[in-house]
């Protein structure tokens, strides 16, 4: 498996913790407010990230390393800053100072999936062996 895939899975699985703990902690106290991190936790921190790097480990051969780190960069920047910028507008009575900040995550998150996007075309369209 090459390094930017092993990493895509490496940080997935911080958030996927992450996310179990903060679902522990919801379930325990009864306080669901969080709900939303959770799921953008557990769903771009986790299954996103390892769908990208499912995707280049499989085309290793053929897809370019440096659009590989570039599209982990993004997508790992998007959810290091979307998810406690959403922790903070939730816990903070919906904020609206927080929302630039959640702007930033979103478009990053926007930024990694048309990186990927790019990747996955590249692979479609890349001419095969007769």
């Amino acid at each position: 498996m090459p390094r930017f895939s092993a990493g895509f899975f490496a940080f997935g699985v911080v958030c996927v913790l992450c996310g179990m703990g903060l679902g522990m902690h919801m379930g325990a106290t009864q306080d669901f407010a969080m709900a939303p991190v959770h799921a953008h936790l557990n769903l771009l921190g986790w299954v996103t990230m390892a769908l990208y790097g499912t995707f280049y480990a499989l085309t290793r051969d053929t897809m370019s390393v440096r659009m590989a780190w570039i599209n982990f960069a993004i997508s790992t920047l998007a959810v290091l800053v979307m998810i406690p910028s959403l922790a903070l507008f939730l816990a903070n009575g919906n904020d609206p100072k927080v929302i630039p900040y959640m702007l930033v995550g979103e478009v990053l998150t926007v930024l990694g999936m048309l990186t990927f996007g790019v990747a996955v075309a590249r692979e479609l369209l890349r001419p095969r062996p007769a």
